[in-house]
């Protein structure tokens, strides 16, 4: 992105589709959403503005985008999605699905089940069932609710919206948009290039570079610009903390960047691959994760937010990293041509504060596998179970020599600061026998001075440090094979 070197000239215009059009857009303020230039540009007040916070679903619409020779249909919150997200995408919102008069077969399903009282929050609904309606596989009521996590509805009820699902989510869909599917991939396909976008002034704009190279260079430039992922975090920063963020880069156009890469060591996640597609290959590392990162945020927030992301905002309530800390992960940072590994729980130092010069971005995410003598256990507290933020998350690897115990990494979230390990815990566990609970006792109380939680909305210090003991017994009990049951209805992940 640098006006002296010998690349082509950055591309200074967003581009994306909307209604079997091309727009292209000069000029824009890089902190707009895609629901205010929906509803305020483009007229179409059919996809609502809620909770303003990604986490209602009234504001859900649909990209489609080119992906691997396929296209995808993701749905995704457009009330924290920046309108410079949509670069390369196709935009569908609720209006966009009838035709002369005729209802989407989602649509007509929701009609005829009295899937939608008020109104307000069926628009989001519809396009979530849609996203789903065009995944191309039958749709169990489980698979349904999951879709629906991130859809609140507070009149209607979710019986006759999961009945409307399951009425036409039923395998390969039949509408207008698979009909155009070839045509719509062609248009994808003539305004995607490989250049560098960038859209503003050196004092303000709104950036996405193409490769890293372009990106590391950027950024070394621009100390001060706001990197972002899925936005599912900066953009609260924009409609809840009203920043104004001058410089932002978006990553979501970097080659590469999204990629995954496993053998028979670990799993390397790149930066922006998204939650939604991490979610598998983690689950192959253990069945735990799988199940955390299912209720991770929702659906909506899967498809957007990013693996990266969720490491670079140092969050201390952030789930994904007790659960890769407790493996032992790495993470990767770049800055210029230079990059350096340090261990994931020493990127995070202090409450918002993490190892990262400026102009240095994460880049890789390294997890290992587990040997054949160790065993790993990962669970989430919240008050609700679907998109809610942790109370508690905590994750546990137990290294065996038979059943004596001779390492243990344990890392919680929400406990403190920063996700932080419980090294007394830790220290005293080594040597304990499955076979004898007394002598797990010591690390069990051990977590009370390992942590001092604070209180807050979610919950009170001394309803964490129970929580967190009783965590760590039940990872225990679990690993040494107790018969009695320690979780509820359906939820086997470990078994």
């Amino acid at each position: 992105m640098n006006a002296t070197s010998s690349e082509p000239e950055p591309r200074r215009s967003l581009h994306f589709r909307f209604r079997n059009a091309d727009v292209a857009l000069p000029r824009f303020s890089p902190r707009a959403t895609l629901l205010d230039w929906l509803r305020e540009e483009a007229g179409a007040t059919g996809t609502k503005e809620g909770c303003g916070e990604g986490d209602c679903g009234a504001c859900t619409i649909v990209l489609a985008r080119n992906r691997d020779g396929v296209l995808t249909h993701e749905a995704v919150n457009a009330c924290v999605l920046l309108l410079g997200q949509a670069d390369g995408a196709e935009v569908l919102t609720v209006e966009d699905l009838a035709e002369g008069g005729e209802l989407h077969p989602v649509q007509q399903a929701m009609v005829d089940q009295h899937g939608s009282q008020c109104g307000f929050c069926t628009p989001g609904i519809v396009m979530s069932l849609f996203a789903l309606y065009h995944r191309g596989e039958p749709a169990t009521r489980a698979a349904i609710c999951d879709q629906l996590a991130g859809n609140l509805c507070r009149c209607t009820g979710y019986r006759p919206i999961v009945d409307a699902a399951l009425e036409t989510c039923t395998g390969e869909p039949e509408d207008r948009f698979v009909l155009q599917a070839k045509a719509r991939a062609e248009a994808l396909a003539a305004i995607a290039d490989e250049r560098d976008l960038f859209v503003g002034d050196e004092a303000a704009f709104f950036a996405a570079p193409a490769s890293e190279p372009a990106l590391a260079e950027l950024y070394a430039r621009h100390k001060d610009a706001i990197l972002v992922g899925g936005a599912t975090d900066v953009g609260l920063w924009i409609t809840k903390l009203l920043r104004d963020p001058r410089k932002i880069i978006w990553l979501g156009r970097v080659a590469g960047l999204d990629r995954m890469e496993a053998n028979a060591e670990g799993l390397d996640i790149y930066a922006t691959t998204s939650l939604e597609r991490a979610l598998p290959r983690l689950a192959e590392l253990h069945a735990d994760i799988g199940e955390m990162m299912r209720r991770f945020g929702s659906a909506q927030v899967r498809a957007a937010g990013t693996v990266g992301g969720n490491i670079a905002n140092g969050s201390p309530i952030g789930d994904l990293p007790p659960a890769l800390i407790a493996l032992g992960a790495s993470v990767e940072l770049r800055h210029g041509d230079a990059s350096r590994v340090l261990p994931l729980e020493d990127f995070f130092i202090a409450y918002g504060k993490q190892d990262r010069a400026p102009g240095e971005y994460v880049r890789r995410i390294h997890a290992p596998r587990l040997k054949a003598n160790q065993h790993y256990r990962s669970f989430k507290v919240s008050k609700r179970f679907d998109e809610d933020i942790s109370a508690v998350m905590s994750a546990f690897r137990f290294t065996l020599e038979g059943r004596r115990i001779t390492e243990a990494r344990i890392a919680y979230g929400g406990m403190a600061a920063t996700p932080k390990r419980a090294s007394g815990a830790e220290k005293a566990l080594v040597g304990a026998n499955l076979d004898d609970p007394d002598s797990w006792s010591a690390a069990i109380a051990a977590i009370g001075a390992d942590y001092s939680p604070l209180t807050d909305m979610r919950a009170t210090s001394a309803y964490r440090s129970r929580v967190a003991a009783n965590l760590l017994l039940k990872a225990l009990l679990e690993v040494a094979g107790d018969r009695n049951a320690t979780r509820i209805g359906e939820l086997h992940a470990a078994h």
